[in-house]
């Protein structure tokens, strides 16, 4: 696998940093959970649905083939452990809020001193510097100041709604990942590590070229009902069907308009798709909402599957896991006792990711770790003995 050989550290907790560390681990590296010695480690192992074996769908969703130690950072030789490890260490993720890791003896400045290779990544709600930096966040906080939450103010009732993807985590999490792959890749080369400052903040700003048109061109508030990404396009919107169910018709390129309007007999309603999207589209999409509201959902499903255009059902995320293309691309995976884990989206035609779906128990290999870095049997258990791993 492509990542053999890499050594990672991760101390991050939730979403971001754990899945991303979740991905390097599915395509070989040897990711190391760095649990607190708190008694919970990894907070979702207690949260959320579980399967009937007791653990948590989102735990087991983001740390399976990690191995985990649990360690306290603040015992002083628990932490020259932690730093002989570090120096066998390709990557180190966090997330604590800034200046948790200085206080703690384990930010970069010092960690780059026992290991110059490391590729040190810090995740945080705003990054290292900045008037936000110390304010605390999680997802929906961060949606909120970025103005992404405000994107969809007014869709329906003037009000927002709450995302439907944590956004900030995951753009977050894939800017990680890609800073982590490049600073590897230059490391061949330099033979020295990198220091990665990722805020959850810029990430959402940075993903938002197709909806900053108002605001970098004419210094004005984005009006998303009228916008294209929002239903501002009667072919890019959501339509009821008489047994209250929905469709989208998702693709705005005029050829697909013609192929649909060709086929609902109404090619006088063409140049309508043409323009800008907005208040001008109205007759398209009041035909569109009149058309669609008149038959079923499968009447349409079977209607539009033999017309070359863009469109699906609006169906649950249930359905799209016991989809038959979700099943032929690999993204629904059952480990050997039948419980279901999320598959792999990177796909390789050499070196495929092989994800193994085991799950560690909570500081299962805190012992054979400090074995590994050339610790007594008296030191370990002197460890333990006061519960710093």
């Amino acid at each position: 696998m492509k990542l053999e050989g890499i050594r990672v550290l991760d101390l991050s907790a939730f979403l971001p940093g754990p899945h991303l560390s979740m991905m390097l681990a599915d395509h070989g590296a040897d990711v190391i959970m760095v649990e607190p010695a708190n008694g919970v480690g990894e907070p979702t192992r207690e949260i959320g649905y579980r399967t009937k074996d007791g653990v948590p769908v989102w735990f087991r969703n983001i740390a399976r083939g990690k191995r985990s130690l649990k360690i306290n950072l603040k015992d002083t030789e628990a932490l020259a452990f932690f730093l002989s490890l570090v120096g066998t260490a390709d990557v180190l993720i966090e997330a604590f809020r800034p200046g948790v890791v200085a206080r703690l003896g384990i930010d970069y400045a010092r960690l780059k001193e026992v290991n110059r290779r490391l590729v040190y990544c810090s995740i945080s709600a705003f990054g290292q510097d900045g008037p936000l930096r110390d304010r605390p966040a999680h997802d929906l906080a961060i949606q909120g100041l970025a103005g992404t939450l405000a994107l969809g103010l007014g869709l329906e009732d003037g009000k927002p709604a709450a995302p439907n993807i944590p956004s900030a985590d995951a753009i977050s999490s894939l800017m990680a990942l890609a800073g982590i792959l490049m600073a590897l890749y230059r490391r061949t080369e330099s033979g020295r590590g990198d220091y990665i400052d990722i805020s959850m903040y810029d990430a959402l700003l940075a993903w938002t070229p197709n909806v900053t048109g108002p605001v970098f061109a004419e210094n004005a508030d984005p009006d998303p009902k009228t916008m294209r990404s929002f239903g501002g396009a009667a072919m890019n919107s959501i339509y009821e069907t008489a047994d209250n169910r929905f469709l989208v018709i998702g693709g705005s390129e005029v050829k697909f308009a013609k192929n649909l309007l060709d086929a609902l007999q109404r090619p006088d309603l063409l140049p309508y798709a043409g323009i800008e999207p907005g208040p001008e589209q109205e007759p398209l999409k009041a035909f569109f909402r009149e058309t669609f509201k008149s038959l079923s959902l499968a009447h349409w499903e079977a209607f539009l599957a033999k017309i070359d255009c863009c469109w699906a059902p609006v169906r649950s995320l249930k359905d799209a896991f016991a989809d038959a293309h979700t099943d032929k691309r690999g993204m629904l995976l059952r480990d050997d006792d039948g419980h279901a884990h999320i598959g792999v989206p990177i796909k390789f035609e050499g070196e495929p990711a092989a994800p193994d779906l085991k799950l560690p128990a909570y500081g299962a290999d805190s012992e054979c770790l400090a074995r590994e870095m050339g610790l007594s049997e008296t030191a370990i258990d002197a460890l333990k003995g006061r519960n710093a791993i």
